[in-house]
C-alpha cells in the first residue's frame, strides 16, 4: 500500500465490464493504481511479477476462473485481499470458503465499492501490522511463488523462486530458467536484480542473472571472463568485470 492508498488489479473477461470497474476503482481516494487483465491467466502472471493490495475479479471466466485463480493466489505467501464482482450469486458460498472480503453483484454501484474499499484498507493495515511477508527493499512484498508463462504449452506454471538457476534477458521477457524447463516472465532484468538480491541473486553478466545458491562450479575462460555451472547441464557467460568479486562471493 502506497502512503496509505491501495495498489488494485482488476480482473474480467468482458472488456467493457473491466473498463468500468476499473473507472471506479480509479476514482476512489483510497486508490493509489489500478492495473488490468482480461483472464485469469494475464491476472496470474501480474500478480506474480508485482504485489497488489487486493483483486478484483470475475468468477466466470474461460480457460482459468475465477474461482480457480483465487486458489492459486491464496497459496501466495503474502496473499492479496480477494473481492469477487460477478454476475453470479451461486459462487458466493465458494468464495468466501476462499476467505474472499467481499462479494459484489454487477451493476455495481459506487458506495458499494467505497464500502469495500474501507474493509480492503482495514484489512491491509492489520496484515502489515503482523509483518507478513517477506519484502523487497522498494518496501513491497516479494513472492516466493510465481507464475511464469510456458509458451510451449500456452499456459501458466507455478515456480518457486528458490528453484531458479538463472535468468536471461530475452526481448521484452527474461527467460526463466529452472532444471526441468525454460519460462518467461514479463519484467526487466534490471528490476529482478534489484528485487532478488537479498535472496542470493547476482548479475553476471549484462544479459544474465545468476542465483547463487544454485551455482556449482565458477570456471575461469580465456580473455578473464568466465563461465558459471549449474550442475552438469546448464552454464552461462560471466563479464571480465564481474569475475572478481563473483570469486569472492562464492569461496569457501
Amino acid at each position: 500500500m502506497s502512503a496509505g492508498r491501495l495498489k488494485i488489479l482488476a480482473v474480467d473477461d468482458e472488456r467493457s465490464q473491466l473498463r468500468d470497474l476499473a473507472r471506479l476503482l480509479r476514482s476512489s481516494p483510497a486508490v493509489d493504481e489500478v492495473d488490468c487483465a482480461d483472464d485469469g491467466h494475464g491476472a496470474l502472471v501480474k500478480a506474480s511479477a508485482q504485489a497488489y493490495d487486493a483483486i478484483f475479479l470475475d468468477v466466470r471466466m474461460p480457460d482459468l476462473d475465477g474461482l480457480e485463480l483465487a486458489r492459486v493466489l491464496r497459496r501466495f505467501a503474502t496473499p492479496p485481499q480477494l473481492v469477487f464482482v460477478t454476475a453470479h450469486e451461486d459462487a458466493a458460498v465458494d468464495a468466501f470458503e476462499l476467505h474472499a472480503l467481499d462479494y459484489l453483484l454487477k451493476p455495481v454501484a459506487r458506495d458499494r465499492i467505497e464500502e469495500t474499499l474501507e474493509r480492503v484498507v482495514t484489512a491491509v493495515a492489520a496484515q502489515s501490522g503482523n509483518g507478513d511477508g517477506e519484502r523487497s527493499r522498494s518496501g513491497s512484498p516479494e513472492r516466493e511463488i510465481l507464475a511464469v508463462d510456458d509458451p510451449r504449452n500456452r499456459s501458466s506454471r507455478l515456480i518457486a523462486r528458490s528453484q531458479i538457476l538463472y535468468a536471461q534477458s530475452h526481448g521484452d521477457f527474461v527467460r526463466i530458467v529452472v532444471e526441468d524447463g525454460r519460462y518467461l516472465l514479463r519484467v526487466t532484468l534490471s528490476d529482478l536484480e534489484r528485487r532478488w538480491e537479498p535472496f542470493g541473486f547476482v548479475r553476471v553478466h549484462r544479459q544474465y542473472l545468476a542465483n547463487l545458491n544454485r551455482a556449482t562450479e565458477l570456471r575461469p575462460e580465456l580473455g578473464g571472463t568466465a563461465s558459471l555451472r549449474f550442475g552438469a547441464e546448464h552454464t552461462i557467460p560471466v563479464a571480465r568485470r564481474h569475475v572478481g568479486e563473483l570469486s569472492r562471493r562464492i569461496s569457501p
